[in-house]
């Protein structure tokens, strides 16, 4: 099975503030913005060798993002790991006893198939399983 950290996904309040930090700490241009509305949330993503640092902010109160925000303000939101079957991988982690939040994959960023499992069975961490689609 191919598995790699696909991208880290930061939460912030302000998109583009942020987006001019990064830019500057990376030393980069080139960004990649997308806005997944299922989700409430905004993006602008950077690649770092391999993987993607994912800035995403909240477009409405009630996203994850938001609520994240609220509950333990910006930072590290989630470790995305890509897997080559995501299905798959949810029907083995459940029966290994982690807890999921998403029972089926749904749509995310960058074309990508997505699920998250619970932090309360991966040490506090929300992990985030995708798949090229």
């Amino acid at each position: 099975m191919n598995r790699k950290i696909s991208h880290l996904g930061i939460a912030v309040k302000d998109l583009a503030a942020s987006e001019q930090l990064f830019r500057k700490l990376l030393g980069a241009e080139d960004v990649h913005h997308e806005e997944v509305d299922d989700q409430g949330v905004r993006i602008a993503s950077f690649k770092v060798g391999e993987s993607i640092i994912e800035l995403t902010e909240a477009t409405r109160p009630d996203s994850a993002i938001a609520k994240f925000i609220d509950k333990r303000g910006e930072g590290i939101h989630h470790i995305a790991i890509e897997v080559d079957d995501v299905a798959s991988e949810l029907t083995r982690l459940k029966s290994e006893g982690i807890q999921l939040i998403d029972e089926t994959p749904k749509q995310g960023a960058h074309e990508m198939m997505i699920a998250f499992l619970h932090p309360k069975s991966t040490n506090g961490v929300l992990v985030e399983l995708c798949q090229r689609g």
